[in-house]
């Protein structure tokens, strides 16, 4: 349980009680975050047309990519409540648990070719704070991303940080979304000594 309870619908409410179920439906049970963030409706609103738009209507970023980019955002936010939910949102788009046990070694290990790399050092670039991605990066991006594929991706990143640092203040734990399957650590200390020492 986080630090706030989660939001009961009263009366009619048809906001929470349409996220409630179509959670449910999607995922075997309303999910934590949106309970608590269904607090402040105008938010909850906001925070499903993001979540529904990134999951249902950006296509254009293959699912392999995205994934392993917010995953990382998450390790190095420390969000559990993430970590536990991409862990098997990845896992059941066919990223095998391997590749996400070497996901904080993604500089050296085999199992990431060149364009994950590209991504995951963006992924980081933008997730470190202050943000520090680099003209240069960026035109690296461009040689593989058309512009559509920029935004879809800049923006699954930004929503990560959003959602994970969201998670992370309002104290929200994993729900067992990842359980019996392999399930991503924050290693949020041990990874950052690593990027800074580079």
């Amino acid at each position: 349980m986080g630090r706030l309870s989660p939001a009961k619908p009263h009366g009619l409410d048809l906001v929470r009680r349409y996220t409630y179920r179509s959670a449910k439906k999607m995922y075997g049970k309303p999910t934590e975050p949106a309970q608590v963030i269904a607090h402040h409706r105008p938010s909850l609103i906001g925070y499903g047309v993001a979540g529904l738009m990134h999951e249902r209507y950006s296509r254009t970023v293959d699912r392999r990519l995205k994934h392993l980019a917010m995953l990382r955002t998450s390790q190095l936010t420390g969000c559990e409540w993430c970590l536990d939910f991409g862990s098997k949102l990845a896992q059941d788009s066919g990223i095998h648990e391997e590749t996400l046990r070497e996901l904080s070694t993604w500089r050296t290990s085999a199992r990431f070719d060149d364009l994950d790399r590209l991504v995951l050092e963006y992924a980081e670039a933008m997730t470190r704070t202050p943000v520090d991605v680099s003209d240069e990066l960026f035109a690296r991006l461009r040689e593989h991303f058309d512009e559509p594929q920029l935004v879809e991706l800049t923006m699954a990143i930004g929503l990560e940080n959003l959602f994970s640092r969201t998670n992370w203040a309002l104290g929200i734990h994993g729900e067992g979304f990842s359980e019996g399957m392999y399930c991503l650590r924050p290693e949020v200390a041990a990874v950052e000594d690593k990027v800074a020492a580079r």
